[in-house]
């Protein structure tokens, strides 16, 4: 966990960064090979390609946000910036999780909610 020192110089975002490569670095010492093979993966991944890199981290943004890490909020939020993302687009991914979100539980309860309501009918008639 970072300290009073980190909070000062850096900032509760950036500490928390440092924290978070912190718990990533035990980890690959515990598990070297897994480990740098891991962060080999995402660095493709994260690579700009077909997709810009700034778009990449939106995407991880949202993700994290839906399963509402923390770490990978603050880490993706962090790099979409520096990558070149804009605090409108951030902003704006917020939205369109939010929306997921939503939708996913709409669409989910809309559809299972009714098809629980068929079965209980039908076993009410036999």
């Amino acid at each position: 966990m970072y300290n009073s020192e980190q909070l000062e110089s850096n900032g509760y975002v950036q500490a928390s960064i440092e924290d978070f490569k912190s718990g990533v670095g035990w980890f690959r010492k515990q598990l070297p090979n897994i480990g740098k093979q891991y962060m080999a993966f995402t660095s493709a991944c994260f690579t700009a390609g077909t997709i810009p890199e700034p778009i990449k981290h939106l995407i991880a943004l949202g993700l994290a946000m839906q399963i509402q890490d923390e770490y990978c909020i603050m880490y993706h939020a962090d790099a979409a910036l520096k990558t070149g993302a804009t605090p409108d687009q951030l902003v704006e991914t917020i939205a369109v999780c939010a929306a997921f979100g939503g939708g996913a539980a709409l669409s989910q309860g809309a559809t299972l909610i009714q098809e629980v309501l068929r079965e209980h009918e039908s076993r009410k008639i036999q």
